[in-house]
Formats: C-alpha cells, sequence, structure tokens
C-alpha cells in the first residue's frame, strides 16, 4: 500500500488522494513503534520498515508543507521528506529512549532543505545583493503588513516593499509569484465544501518529544550556526555574516573594497567558507543525533 499512495504524488487530482490515502495508516502506540523498530535493527524485517515508513508519512508531509513557500512543487518536496524518513528508519535504535519522530524530523528536514539548496542552484533565483534581500525577506516583511499563508500582494501593497528593499515593484511581483508555491492546499475539494486540502492531515497530537523538538529547532539550528560561523578566519566570518545573515547583504564589489581584493577573490573566499559551515553544521547535527 506505501508505494500505491507514493505513486499517488505524481498523479491527477495527486495532492488531494495522496493526503487521504496517507491518513488511512494507524498511528503507532509506543509499545509497537520499539518492537517494530527492534525486528527492524535486529532482524532486516521489511514489514516492520514498511509500517513504521507508514505511520510516519503524514509527519514527513507536514514538514514538507512547512516549506512550500520555497517555489518548489509540493510532490517533489513530499517525495524529498520521504526520502528523509525512510533514511532515519534505516538509522533509527529504539534503544536510545526516544521516539522515532524526534529522530526523524531532522532527517527529513535535512533531506528537504538539501533540495531546496540543489533546486535553488537549477532555477538560478538571483546572486545579486538586491535579489538576495528580496527573496530572503518577503515574506518576513509581509507578515510584518499582516498579509500572512498565500495572501497575494496588491499594487500598492508591492510598491511599498520595493521602497523598502529598494528593488522594482516588478521584481517584487515576480519574486511573490515565484514563492507562492504550492496554493493548492488552501482550495477547497469541492465547490460546496468547506473543507481544503490542508485539512485532509490528521491533526494529531503530537507526542512531548515533537513538541520539543518543533520548539527548540529554530533556536538550536541559529546557534549551530553561529557556532560554526565562530570557527572561521576573521574575514571570513565577516564575509559569511554580511553575505548570508544580514539585513542588507553587502556585494562582492563591496566586501572586495573593503578587504582590498578582486570580486573573484571574495567569491572563492565565500565558496570556502559556506563549505566549512556546511560540514560544521551537519557534523553537529548528527552528533546531536546519535549522541
Amino acid at each position: 500500500m506505501t508505494t500505491n499512495a507514493l505513486s499517488l504524488l505524481y498523479s491527477k487530482n495527486s495532492l488531494t488522494l495522496y493526503l487521504s490515502e496517507i491518513n488511512k495508516f494507524p498511528m503507532l502506540q509506543p509499545e509497537q513503534e520499539y518492537m517494530l523498530a527492534k525486528r527492524y535493527k535486529e532482524h532486516g524485517d521489511v514489514d516492520a520498515a514498511h509500517q513504521l515508513t507508514t505511520s510516519h508519512l503524514r509527519l514527513a508531509a507536514k514538514v514538507a508543507i512547512s516549506f512550500r513557500h520555497y517555489g518548489l512543487a509540493l510532490s517533489d518536496l513530499i517525495s524529498e521528506a520521504n526520502i528523509g524518513l525512510m533514511q532515519a528508519i534505516k538509522k533509527f535504535d529504539p534503544d536510545k529512549g526516544f521516539r522515532l519522530a524526534t529522530y526523524a524530523i531532522w532527517w527529513i528536514k535535512a533531506a528537504v532543505s538539501e533540495f531546496i539548496l540543489k533546486s535553488w542552484s537549477l532555477v538560478k533565483i538571483g546572486t545579486v545583493a538586491t535579489q538576495k534581500r528580496l527573496f530572503y525577506n518577503l515574506h518576513k516583511i509581509k507578515s510584518r503588513l499582516g498579509l500572512y499563508g498565500e495572501t497575494a500582494l496588491n499594487e500598492e501593497t508591492a510598491s511599498h516593499i520595493s521602497k523598502m528593499l529598494g528593488v522594482s515593484k516588478r521584481d517584487v511581483m515576480e519574486m511573490e509569484q515565484r514563492l507562492s508555491g504550492d496554493s493548492s492546499l488552501n482550495t477547497t475539494l469541492s465547490g460546496d465544501s468547506a473543507t481544503n486540502h490542508q485539512d485532509m492531515l490528521a491533526d494529531d497530537s503530537e507526542s512531548a518529544e515533537e513538541a520539543l523538538a518543533y520548539a527548540q529547532d529554530f533556536q538550536l539550528k541559529k546557534k549551530m550556526l553561529n557556532e560554526a560561523i565562530e570557527t572561521l578566519p576573521e574575514r571570513e566570518q565577516f564575509i559569511m555574516r554580511n553575505r548570508y545573515l544580514s539585513e542588507n547583504p553587502m556585494t562582492l564589489e563591496d566586501l572586495g573594497t573593503h578587504f582590498g581584493i578582486s570580486r573573484e577573490r571574495v567569491r572563492q573566499i565565500e565558496a570556502k567558507a559556506f563549505e566549512k559551515v556546511r560540514n560544521l553544521m551537519h557534523t553537529a547535527a548528527q552528533k546531536l543525533i546519535l549522541d
């Protein structure tokens, strides 16, 4: 049944059918999950792995939906989330004392995040400072203005945002369209129904472990990022903070002028520093999970 459910992601009316299908799989009690995980870990029991996977497809879908504002097809995000889930199940040790959902969330988010980063380079979001500033701040500004979720921008608001960010109104509208994500979650299932696609995901009460993982996730990642950057040489720290963490990112030219080096040399230093930080954060996350 898992294969049938996953195949629905790319079929006609895929989202509605997929969310409906995965809601049919039962949630596991802690003792059930433990025994299934032990069977898979110690005996390679495929049926046990199947039950662990299907019972957590809703979790993977919810995580994928949280990334829907990055302008990528939701079906692709869910597919990557499911890959992360299966990787987590392969490595999960039930004797560590926590639930699979707590462990799997890290693998799911890592899989989706990596997919998004790769996709950014493919769709060429934009490399100039103004485009980056627009990309990173559009949703933040919309929230400040009280425009939540899928609320579309009107001409007046787009003009206001363009002045705030120092870009053209056209750039704002194009980026808004690019980042609008898969709005089909917010459409109703039928003309006379008040139920939308997102409602198809059951709102099961999360365990204490899941709630803690969600609550601590942002602060933990922020701490890991800062710790990783602090290990870099001073010049690389300055470049990383002013290219990725600043409200007004500096251009390569500005940084070149600041350090008295060429634009290309700044780009090389940035690429090297970015790779260091990514590896350090990956190592830190793995250590945190496995310890």
